[in-house]
Order: C-alpha cells, then structure tokens, then sequence
C-alpha cells in the first residue's frame, strides 16, 4: 500500500500546502530536490505534486536521488510529466543538464548509524555535495538554492538559554567523529552564503529540530524512529539512557511547510530554525508518548557498545521559531498530535 491510499496522508499533504508562505511564487517554476526519497525531500515533492494536483500549480519537479528505483518505488503512483526522476549522487558532478528555478539540498546521511559507519561520506554530502549543486546553479541560471542544515550545527549549547537563536553558536568538538554532521553542516552553511557573496546566487539555510512521520527510511535508526516502530509492533520501547535531553521536534507535515515558506519567502544569505514554538520535549516523554498512544510501556535499559558510540552529547537543542514564524508561517502540531498524525498514517498503510 502507497501513502497515496491512506487518507491521513492526503489530508496531511494539503495541510501542508495551505500553510506554506508565498506558495504561490513557485507556480509555474522548476525545482530541482536532491535527495528526493529521504524523510524531508520526498515529504516536499510529494507537497509540490499535491499543488499541481488540486491547484493547477504548473510546477516541474526534478527528483534527484542515488538510487533511481527508490525513486520510482515512492513516487510512480502520482507520476506525471510534471515531475521527473534522476539517478545521480550529489558528490559527484551533475550528469543533467536542466535549467532549474529553485534547487533544495537535502541528500545527506542524516541518522547516528550513518555518522559511525561513513564519517567521510556524511562530510562530503554536505561539503562537495552542496559545492556540486551550488556551482550547477551558477552556471544556469538558478534563483535560489535552499540548503537542509541541521539543529545540531548548535552543538552543545549553553543549558541556561530557554532556546537557540539563528545568532547563537554553541560549541561542537571538531575531534569528535560525530561532528561528522555537524561540521559538516557548518561548512557548507559558509559555503552557501559565499557564493551569494562572490556569486550573486541566492542561497537560503534552514536548520530543522528532531524531524519525524511517516517518511522515516527503513534505514533510519534514530530513537524517535524506532519508538514509533517498537509502539506499531505491540513491544516495550527501551531507552538507552535516562532520556532526559531536551528537543525540538518537529511534524513533516510542519517541517516540510515551513522549509518550502523559506525557499519562496526567505531572507538570502540567512538561516532559519525550523522548529513549531509548542512542540518541545525530552527524548524519554517523546518515547512515553508512543507508549501511551500504542498500549506499550517504557523500559529504560543500559546501552550496548553499539548504542554508546552512537549517542549525541547534545543535552538540549530547543530552537527558537521566532525568526521562521517572522515570516508568517505557523505551525500546526504538537508532539502528541503529530505521532498520533505518525501513528495513524503508518497503521492505514498496514490495513489495521
């Protein structure tokens, strides 16, 4: 069963839709999304698809992904002439020759068990990869190019702050493996904002909080990933830890509007955080959450070897959505609605 048969799912992608700022100035325009399958790309094609659908939007979608049959898997069910798959890898130079209006950078390896068996590849998506993309704009003429940071940019932010500005710089340990990500991230934000600089291609940078729904990948093993999995199956959920770091998570639904806001409505040069203002808390009452919503309980268990290397130092990552809701966006869920969204989409797509 596609996502296109569960009502849920359609009615979350017209939400989505109707709450995007300045929608209307992609009417008729190429996008191309790199990173179309992932959680988030695949979540903004599917909106951009939907506008054609009930809105006549004209929007040609260029779906760029490493592996051309998960593209297909995901999208062939709402395949028009409208949207156009390409096999390709961000860290290599573009094989495709299309003139595009607007380029979203969201192929990146983005979940723990990736930062501990690729470093070097979790680096070079984001360094080389948004180099690739973004010289590709330079030389056709793109408008403007979003690029998908990430909250962990912050770091081990300052525990007093009630949450993070787009100001702010917490610090990140460079010898860390781990920073893998969010040095990475780092660099390629500098990146973007040089080439606006010597350029003159405007570049726009979102950093998403903790992102969840129904997208996830099978290979994504982040917590909040396998709560809902474990919750599904009628098993307990075990936390590794205590649980207590506090987040910012954010619904795809909200995610994927806000993230298209910036692209049509966004400040060049600037980043913004993308989180909803009331939906924040602890890994722990995320994974309590799950439990009450599936009848399933919490343990909490000491971590294996595996688990350990894994873990995020990161106690809090809250960010502030002052800047984002600046430019009119506003978010729809907290985090009880939106794993209840989660919870009912994926028990639609397995007929329960």
């Amino acid at each position: 069963m596609s996502f296109y048969q569960s009502k849920s799912f359609l009615e979350d992608l017209s939400a989505a839709a109707a709450s995007v700022v300045g929608l209307e100035s992609l009417y008729g325009k190429s996008v191309l999304i790199a990173g179309a399958s992932g959680l988030i790309g695949s979540f903004i094609t599917d909106i951009l698809m939907e506008c054609n659908r009930s809105r006549n939007a004209g929007i040609t979608v260029y779906a760029l992904d490493r592996n051309l049959a998960q593209i297909a898997q995901r999208f062939d069910p709402i395949k028009t002439d409208r949207l156009i798959y390409i096999e390709g890898d961000v860290n290599q130079p573009p094989s495709f020759d299309y003139p595009v209006d607007y380029m979203i950078h969201a192929a990146s390896n983005a979940f723990p068990a990736a930062f501990n068996s690729d470093p070097v590849g979790t680096v070079m998506s984001n360094i080389q990869g948004t180099k690739n993309l973004l010289d590709y704009g330079v030389a056709h003429g793109t408008k403007r190019l979003l690029y998908i940071s990430s909250g962990e940019v912050y770091g081990q932010g300052d525990l007093t702050l009630e949450a993070f500005e787009e100001s702010y710089s917490g610090y990140v340990d460079p010898t860390s493996v781990r920073s893998c990500y969010p040095n990475g991230k780092r660099a390629a934000e500098t990146l973007c904002v040089a080439y606006t600089k010597q350029f003159g291609l405007e570049t726009v940078i979102v950093r998403p909080s903790h992102t969840y729904g129904p997208c996830a990948t099978r290979a994504d093993n982040r917590a909040n990933v396998q709560f809902v999995n474990k919750g599904l199956a009628g098993e307990d959920i075990v936390l590794n830890s205590a649980g207590s770091q506090l987040r910012s998570y954010t619904y795809i639904t909200d995610s994927a509007s806000a993230i298209l806001s910036v692209l049509a409505s966004g400040e060049s040069a600037n980043a913004y955080n993308i989180a909803n203002s009331n939906a924040k808390t602890t890994i722990a009452g995320y994974a309590q959450t799950v439990a009450k919503l599936t009848g399933t309980k919490v343990i909490f268990a000491d971590p294996d070897a595996v688990a350990k290397a894994e873990q995020t130092p990161i106690e809090k990552q809250v960010l502030s959505s002052k800047k984002l809701e600046g430019l009119g966006w506003v978010g729809r869920y907290t985090v009880e609605e939106g794993i209840a969204r989660t919870l009912q989409i994926m028990r639609e797509l397995e007929g329960q």
